[in-house]
This record gives structure tokens, sequence and C-alpha cells, in this order.
């Protein structure tokens, strides 16, 4: 019952990290408040109205 307890804290522990690398790296992170929808050019719009600089194209 230890050992894996032990396991998914040690999951727990290597993947923490990693999900907020992924988080720091979408559109509109942060402050921007999320994506809130596409504009017609492909570009991410945000929450609070600014037009992302990602160079990733919004479907």
């Amino acid at each position: 019952m230890k050992s894996i307890l032990l396991s998914l804290l040690a999951c727990a522990i290597i993947t923490a990290p990693i999900s907020q690398a992924q988080a720091r790296n979408t559109p509109c992170s942060g402050k921007m408040g999320g994506v809130s929808h596409c504009s017609k050019d492909g570009k991410f719009v945000c929450h609070n109205g600014k037009i992302s600089q990602s160079k990733k194209i919004c479907r």
C-alpha cells in the first residue's frame, strides 16, 4: 500500500511542472484570461479583448 502511494506521489510531482509549462505556452494565458474566440484571420482573441501574439493559427 505504501509503495502505491509513493508511486502516485512521485507521478504527481513529476507531472506538475509539465502542466505549468504547457499553460505558459498557450495563447491568452495568464492575465489575458484565456481564449475567447478566433478572429476571421485566424488569430486568438483573448477574454480581455486583446489579440494574442501567438504564432499558432486559430481554427
